[in-house]
């Protein structure tokens, strides 16, 4: 806790008035009785401000979630400190309206999680300080939680898996391969070793310039690269997977994205266009890119599985593969890892869409 302070104390601290109005804002009950151990959860760690009331059976009692995906499509990306102030303006709203659903005060909460780490660091700082300025304030226990350690578990909340399970945790962000073994027993298999595989679609998406396509003005670089590769031919281009001959479960992303970023160069030399202007290939590139991304997704999803079932680290009969993250979402991503997993005879679950991204909920 004495760590935390310090790590808090050079992030935003509102301060003990605001927190106290804050406070006495909401309507306490001290006939309330509760049967159950209730945990607020605050999720600060990218763009998203979010937070929920859960209770030890997984039952949520009420969510609020506030995106800055419209402010980071306009600049182009995630800028950290201005992802900070919109943190700063909006946790308290968020953490407030969590709570009004739950139809709970604060008190009678019975410990409050907040991710700590990994992510931005100015966003973090956010989440806990606020939070750690309400465990002051309510004298409730503090549970700091790890971002991805609470992506791999919430499948738990929707599905009964039981332990060991294999994790693939894929977004903007992060992007690995886990052998889930206990709550906080993790074996880690594979990761990037570069940029994660969301940061590479979104900056293809930016360099094929596809927020000014009319179909994708509104969407994040992934969707839009997934809506448009519907429309185009993947074999158009030859993209070739990376690390094709590594014996490991790794993952890189960068070089591919320098392919393409070559071959955008090339189409717009081809049309006479300039940099910044849509291509008549665009669709076609989207397609290909994706196609290779998720054939490499794929591949090392497919060697962690045979790794894990020689070892003897999984169930021959009864193996499940967990599949989250924002790129989770992604069904072309998703149908390659089908193909692997009814190959070698394994059990694919993903937690529903809302719940694949960053919220309250799985760190509650």
């Amino acid at each position: 806790m004495l760590i935390l302070n310090k790590t808090a104390g050079v992030f935003f601290k509102p301060s003990k008035r605001k927190i106290y109005e804050y406070l006495r804002s909401f309507n306490f009950h001290p006939g309330k009785v509760f049967l159950h151990k209730l945990v607020l959860g605050i999720e600060t760690s990218c763009d998203d401000t979010a937070a929920a009331v859960v209770d030890e059976t997984g039952n949520v009692w009420g969510e609020a979630i506030h995106s800055q995906t419209e402010v980071h499509l306009k600049t182009g990306g995630i800028i950290p400190p201005v992802a900070q102030q919109l943190h700063r303006e909006n946790i308290q709203r968020i953490v407030q309206e969590a709570l009004s659903v739950s139809k709970i005060s604060p008190s009678e909460l019975s410990a409050i999680a907040t991710t700590i780490k990994p992510g931005l660091a100015l966003s973090l700082g956010v989440g806990l300080s606020f939070s750690l300025q309400l465990v002051d304030q309510l004298k409730k226990p503090f549970i700091p939680i790890h971002h991805m350690e609470a992506h791999a578990l919430t499948i738990r909340l929707t599905n009964k898996v039981e332990f060991p399970f294999l994790v693939l945790l894929i977004s903007g962000g992060h992007c690995l391969l886990a052998l889930v073994r206990g709550v906080s027993d993790f074996l880690l298999l594979g990761k990037s070793l570069d940029i994660a595989p969301g940061d590479m679609l979104d900056k293809v998406a930016r360099r094929l310039s596809l927020i000014k396509h009319p179909e994708c003005s509104t969407m994040s670089g992934g969707k839009a690269i997934e809506h448009l590769a519907k429309q185009g031919n993947k074999l158009h281009f030859d993209f070739k997977p990376p690390m094709q001959r590594a014996k490991n479960c790794d993952f890189s992303f960068s070089g591919l994205q320098h392919v393409v970023d070559k071959t955008i160069t090339q189409k717009e030399k081809e049309e006479g266009i300039e940099k910044g202007q849509l291509l008549s290939s665009a669709a076609d590139i989207a397609a290909a890119v994706q196609h290779t991304t998720a054939c490499h997704i794929a591949k090392r999803t497919h060697r962690a599985i045979l790794f894990c079932k020689q070892r003897n680290f999984l169930s021959e009969s009864n193996a499940v593969l967990v599949v989250s993250g924002g790129v989770a979402s992604n069904l072309y991503i998703r149908k390659a890892l089908e193909i692997v997993t009814n190959a070698t005879q394994c059990t694919l679950l993903c937690p529903p869409p809302r719940l694949c991204t960053d919220n309250g909920v799985m760190i509650a």
